[in-house]
């Protein structure tokens, strides 16, 4: 386990989604990316293991006019307790914030885990 300041985390998130191809970041819309230490328990329940982010919303591949209008905006959240927990140190924690990051965009942009798998973001 490696643990950084908040802030440090935050900052770590911030360059991942830097890192997001241009094309790409400037087609984002109505969606926020958000740190928490852990999920809550519904989250949680969405997978069998450890959960170091979760994209929760309406991918951009399955967005219409009429059924994607006056909704909340989706959400990436990413879950520094959990990815500290993997961390051997400052690097290792990075590079595991950046693929967390970059996959829950992948799932934004409608993604699937193959084809994050073989960009690299999985």
């Amino acid at each position: 386990m490696f643990r950084v300041a908040p802030e440090r985390f935050d900052e770590m998130v911030a360059t991942a989604l830097d890192e997001i191809p241009a094309p790409l970041a400037e087609a984002m819309e109505n969606v926020v990316v958000t740190v928490e230490e852990w999920p809550t328990r519904q989250q949680a329940a969405r997978t069998n293991g450890l959960l170091l982010g979760l994209y929760e919303g309406v991918p951009l591949t399955r967005r219409g006019p009429i059924s994607y209008s006056g909704v909340a905006p989706d959400r990436i959240t990413i879950f520094s307790g959990s990815l500290s927990s993997l961390a051997r140190d400052e690097d290792d924690l990075a590079a595991r914030v950046r693929v967390t990051v970059l996959h829950e965009v992948g799932h934004y942009f409608g993604m699937t885990d193959e084809r994050l798998h073989e960009m690299g973001w999985a």
